[in-house]
């Protein structure tokens, strides 16, 4: 069948489609006529041959919803530092700043002829042996004493082998992220191409414009619907039963896609373009100026979503807030985010980019404000923690209906052939910028006096103060968004304009980010203490 499309749609230069049909495909009618034509089977997620698309991204949602209360409290009962607690919240992403490269391998050296299914089992059976050795090697029970305070056993894991043995489930984790990343677009770009077929297969496109980004958007669903569920469960398992059963369950998570990737069709590949042909493609795309000046947009945008480093502080220490209380805002924020990604699936799928991101940089400097009533306790008689939750999560809300918009972008511009290395080259900007944020926000700390000791006298002017200096920084990307462009047409007419010295700058700022998130995150965990922070 698939020689049978080569022949047909001769002419077209990428043809390696990811996904082949068990079944034949249903038969629609078409908006612009009578004609019915089958419509595309990789829009059609539940079935057998694709469900592991969804459930790929479903597991990295669920992994990621297990891990990170288990991180937010675990390292804090083994006696971490503050500076190793900092780091080891954010230690599973640092590997999510190497997405180019497990991209960039997996377009350019394909196992037994599979770019994409091999390195999805690696990934994932990567995560599953890692937790287990874990698990095996280390007594993850932990116990309590009359006054709270936790008494980890003699065999407990120290704080720098459970965050290498994190470190090692993020790169198992983010590698096959971006397989089904890499999935997804190979099956837009493929139908993109039949668009300028000569036998009219324009009318068998993956996505008609009236539902452009709904595959991206369900998937991306998928996984914070995953981090939804998953992250309740690990709160009341640790406390219920211990850390260690949160690690069984990380290493039994990925087992259920081992099946499903019998199932899956992707074509073997034994004749691919030269590594060098990849890198120059990789370049012309990041000179294309659709390309850097969005992501530098988006890359500034997350770099300035700074957070006042001192309100959690203030919550626990001021407020009284218990660590289950803290736990439950983490839980509820999760169940928003994937409400917001699904409330732009359906309400903001069409509305122009820029004012999607004008919006919710408004709403979300307005929100950020909110802090401000809360330190000087007007909360119109709502409780602090009522108050609190609301505030967090509507500002998860918002993050979820932002998040979208720049992955529908990207993907109309990944070259055919280097989907992986292309895509996750944006991602790894995205990402980028989110881990850098926390270190502005630790430098900000020093302008005010926001010590616990402070707070603890009742001293809130320093926190006062920093908030409404977040908040303001928050809101600046709002005199950024003229380098956002508002639709897809003026997306395209950008394409049409290269730009060696923007291509240049854009991949010097994301490699010394890349290098600095990397070098920091790692001396933070394996040398404590060694910039004078404690």
């Amino acid at each position: 069948m698939l020689a049978k499309k080569e022949d047909e749609y001769e002419g077209i230069q990428h043809q390696q489609i990811e996904i082949q049909p068990l079944l034949p495909p249903p038969v629609v009618k078409l908006e612009d006529g009578d004609i019915s034509e089958p419509v595309p089977v990789e829009l059609q997620l539940i079935r057998w041959d694709n469900i592991l698309i969804p459930a790929c991204y479903l597991c990295v949602g669920v992994c990621q919803g297990l891990n990170r209360p288990l991180l937010n409290v675990y390292p804090l009962d083994l006696g971490a530092t503050e500076a190793q607690q900092a780091t080891i919240s954010l230690v599973v992403m640092i590997p999510a700043t190497l997405k180019i490269i497990f991209g960039f391998v997996s377009d350019n050296f394909p196992i037994l002829g599979y770019r994409r299914k091999s390195y999805i089992l690696i990934g994932w059976l990567a995560v599953t042996v890692i937790m287990t050795l874990l698990y095996q090697q280390s007594d993850l029970s932990m116990e309590y004493d009359t006054t709270g305070n936790a008494l980890p056993p003699p065999n407990a894991p120290s704080v720098e082998s459970l965050s290498l043995a994190f470190l090692a489930f993020g790169v198992g984790m983010w590698l096959a992220d971006v397989m089904g990343d890499s999935i997804v677009v190979g099956c837009l770009k493929f139908y993109c191409a039949l668009e300028g077929g000569k036998k009219k297969a324009e009318k068998a496109r993956l996505e008609p414009e009236d539902r452009k980004g709904q595959l991206q958007s369900t998937c991306y669903a998928s996984r914070f619907f995953g981090i939804m569920i998953a992250a309740p469960v690990s709160t009341y398992l640790y406390s219920a039963c211990g850390p260690g059963s949160i690690v069984i369950l990380l290493a039994c998570a990925p087992l259920p896609i081992i099946p499903l990737l019998f199932l899956f069709y992707e074509r073997q590949t034994y004749q691919i373009p030269s590594t060098k042909d990849h890198c120059i493609e990789i370049w012309n795309t990041v000179c294309c100026r659709a390309v850097w000046q969005p992501l530098g947009f988006l890359f500034l945008y997350n770099l300035l979503q700074v957070q006042n480093s001192a309100w959690r502080q203030y919550l626990r220490t001021v407020l009284g807030f218990t660590a289950q209380e803290l736990n439950a805002l983490l839980v509820v924020s999760y169940i928003f985010l994937f409400i917001g990604t699904v409330a732009y699936k359906y309400l903001f799928l069409h509305a122009s980019w820029r004012r999607v991101y004008q919006f919710c940089i408004l709403i979300n400097g307005f929100l950020t404000m909110m802090q401000l009533l809360l330190i000087r306790q007007r909360t119109f008689g709502l409780s602090n923690f009522w108050f609190a939750l609301g505030d967090d999560a509507a500002q998860e809300f918002i993050s979820g209906v932002q998040f979208l918009p720049g992955s529908i972008m990207m993907v109309n511009l990944c070259p055919p052939g280097s989907e992986g290395a292309s895509y996750a080259l944006f991602t790894t900007a995205w990402n980028l910028a989110i881990l850098l944020a926390p270190s502005i926000s630790s430098t900000l700390l020093s302008i005010w006096d926001v010590s616990v000791e402070a707070l603890a006298s009742g001293y809130l002017d320093g926190l006062f103060n920093l908030s409404l200096l977040t908040a303001a920084i928050q809101t600046a990307p709002v005199f950024l968004l003229f380098m956002l462009p508002k639709t897809r047409g003026q997306l395209m007419d950008l394409a049409s304009k290269p730009s060696i010295l923007g291509g240049s700058i854009f991949l010097i700022i994301m490699f010394g980010s890349m290098s600095y998130v990397v070098i920091i995150g790692i001396l933070n965990i394996v040398k404590p203490g060694w910039s004078g922070a404690s």
